[in-house]
C-alpha cells in the first residue's frame, strides 16, 4: 500500500508539471483527491499565500489558477524525496520534502524546497489526498537563461 500511496502523490506532482500539464488534466487531478479533501499552506510564508482551501472543486479550481492555460509558469518541476509513510487502517500519513524548479510567466525563476505532510484515504480502488499540507522551507531564484 505505500507504493500506492508515493504513487499518488508522485501522480499529484506530475500533473502539477509545466509544460507537462493541460487543460484536460484537471479532472484527473480531481479524481486523486476525496470530495472533502483539504489544501492548505503552512507556515508564515505558504500560510498567508496559500490560505486553505476545503472540498475536491474547490482545490481543483485553485490549481487550475497555476496551470495552463494560466501562464502564470512558463515551466515548472517538481522533484519528490524520500520520505516516510505510516499506514493505519484505512488511511496513511506522509511527509516528504520536494523540489521545485520554476520559471514564471512574468520572466522570473525560482528554486523551492518544501515539506509537504498528506494524509490519504485508501480506497478501494486507490489512495485519495484527503489532507494537504505544503511549507516552504528554502527559496533562492535560479541564474537566468542563457
Amino acid at each position: 500500500m505505500t507504493a500506492d500511496v508515493v504513487a499518488t502523490l508522485n501522480r499529484y506532482l506530475a500533473l502539477c508539471d509545466v509544460p507537462a500539464s493541460a487543460e484536460g488534466e484537471l479532472g484527473a487531478l480531481g479524481e486523486l483527491f476525496t470530495e472533502d479533501a483539504v489544501w492548505e499552506g503552512g507556515g508564515s510564508a505558504y500560510g498567508e499565500k496559500f490560505g486553505r482551501t476545503e472540498g475536491r472543486a474547490a482545490i481543483v479550481a485553485m490549481l487550475a489558477d497555476y496551470l495552463p492555460p494560466n501562464p502564470h509558469f512558463r515551466t515548472n518541476v517538481h522533484l519528490l524525496f524520500p520520505g516516510t509513510v505510516d499506514v493505519n487502517g484505512t488511511t496513511a500519513q506522509g511527509s516528504w520534502q520536494m523540489q521545485q524548479l520554476s520559471r514564471y510567466g512574468s520572466g522570473g525563476t525560482e528554486v523551492m524546497v518544501a515539506r509537504l505532510d498528506v494524509t490519504f484515504r485508501l480506497d478501494a480502488d486507490r489512495p485519495r489526498i484527503s489532507a494537504f499540507r505544503t511549507e516552504r522551507i528554502f527559496s533562492a531564484p535560479l541564474p537566468e537563461e542563457r
